[in-house]
């Protein structure tokens, strides 16, 4: 299976960081390792690697956050469906299929490339049962999210994201990936 290796930076405007993501990309799956730096709610680094496996399915999450005041892990992992914590099992995560690391572009990928959402036309609302990672926090809640095709743009598709009461268009490019996510993040290289 060949595999092709994506470099996304991206400017992350809620906590006044960057986030870069290095993808390697192969047919229905991909693995990823991640860096980020954030200025609020105080300064931090942000670690972590995500490996999917068939139809982009998250298997696991693992991710380091360092502050001046301390350093935290959180190891999430999904195996057929079932999700734990640290090791610890969480029933009310089973059933999902994604991570959504907060403040990671990244994670928005999983749902767009498993229903090709970047690139079909006018579809219905996709919802999702989502293992949402805080940061800098790395709390982990379930959290119920839709997804839907809006329109083809220039290099991809707009893809409206909802969450309780949060909405966002969001512009994805040709691969499935963030390219403008309004008041989240803006792509700086591609």
């Amino acid at each position: 299976m060949s595999s092709r290796t994506l470099v996304r930076t991206w400017d992350i405007l809620p906590s006044r960081g960057y986030s870069t993501a290095w993808i390697a990309l192969a047919e229905g799956r991909f693995t990823a390792r991640g860096r980020a730096v954030g200025l609020i709610p105080e300064p931090y680094w942000v670690t972590y690697t995500l490996d999917t496996v068939d139809a982009y399915v998250t298997s696991r999450l693992h991710v380091t956050v360092e502050s001046a005041a301390s350093t935290r892990t959180l190891d999430l992992r999904n195996d057929a469906g079932r999700w734990t914590v640290d090791g610890e099992h969480r029933p009310d995560l089973d059933g999902a299929l994604d991570c959504d690391l907060g403040l990671c572009p990244l994670t928005n990928t999983m749902p767009v490339l498993r229903h090709g959402l970047h690139r079909e036309p006018g579809t219905e609302p996709h919802p999702f049962l989502m293992a949402w990672v805080a940061v800098p926090g790395l709390e982990v809640t379930a959290t119920h999210q839709t997804y839907t095709h809006l329109a083809r743009a220039e290099h991809g598709a707009r893809i409206r994201y909802e969450a309780g009461d949060f909405r966002s268009d969001v512009e994805f490019d040709e691969d499935g990936l963030v390219l403008d996510y309004p008041e989240l993040a803006t792509v700086l290289t591609r």
